[in-house]
């Protein structure tokens, strides 16, 4: 039988951001409540108290509370982060003569001096992600392939991952959760066995550097 209860707690799990809101008891119930009763009302058929939904919310709250990943156990405090600016990024179609012509970049950029280069092979596209200097010698190495999409003013934000922490459940899901919430948009995530390195839009490269700052000093 469907229940008030059973409808607020589908209601909540299809919206991360409020599932955690109610985990961290930052939610005005009250108004909560009022929000989603039309769609309970809807689904049941019936008139709802309010008083009714706002009690399935507290005790759904309290079960997150207990279960909640709200911070994964991860010490971060070893760790730190680089950043890497005046990028781009290239998406190209895969095709038979990507993969000679993909190594000849390898041939452009100097790691010794600080340039960026990550290649990322996808099963229909691969992707470029480079040291904006280089860019008209890389799409000239790739003037024969397909282009899907070039994207300029992007920065690099690399965190160093502890080795132990790659047992550790939620390791992405803490770092991404904590940029998202201050709405940095991730470009690209492109990691290592011990590194995690976001791409990001120059403008954001700064609010996200201080907010996986407060993460590693946790």
């Amino acid at each position: 039988m469907v229940t008030v209860s059973h409808l607020v707690e589908n209601i909540v799990e299809k919206k991360p951001f409020l599932e955690e809101a109610l985990a961290k008891g930052i939610i005005n119930y009250a108004a909560l409540a009022e929000t989603i009763q039309p769609e309970i009302e809807k689904e049941l058929k019936i008139k709802v108290k309010t008083s009714a939904v706002m009690m399935a919310l507290r005790r759904f709250s309290e079960k997150l509370e207990k279960s909640f990943v709200g911070q994964a156990p991860i010490k971060f405090k070893e760790s730190d982060i680089t950043i890497r600016s005046d990028l781009f990024e290239l998406t190209i179609s895969k095709s038979p003569s990507v993969i000679n012509n993909v190594r000849k970049l390898y041939d452009v950029v100097d790691f010794s001096k600080g340039d960026f280069l990550t290649i990322t092979h996808g099963l229909y596209e691969v992707t470029i992600i480079a040291s904006r200097k280089h860019k008209s010698r890389i799409q000239k190495i790739l003037e024969n392939e397909e282009t899907v999409k070039i994207v300029d003013n992007l920065s690099s934000l690399t965190v160093k991952i502890p080795i132990e922490a790659l047992e550790s459940a939620g390791l992405f899901y803490v770092v991404t959760k904590s940029l998202t919430w201050e709405n940095i948009n991730i470009v690209e995530i492109v990691s290592t066995l011990t590194e995690m390195t976001f791409i990001l839009r120059e403008d954001d490269v700064s609010s996200a550097f201080n907010t996986l700052k407060k993460l590693i000093q946790a």
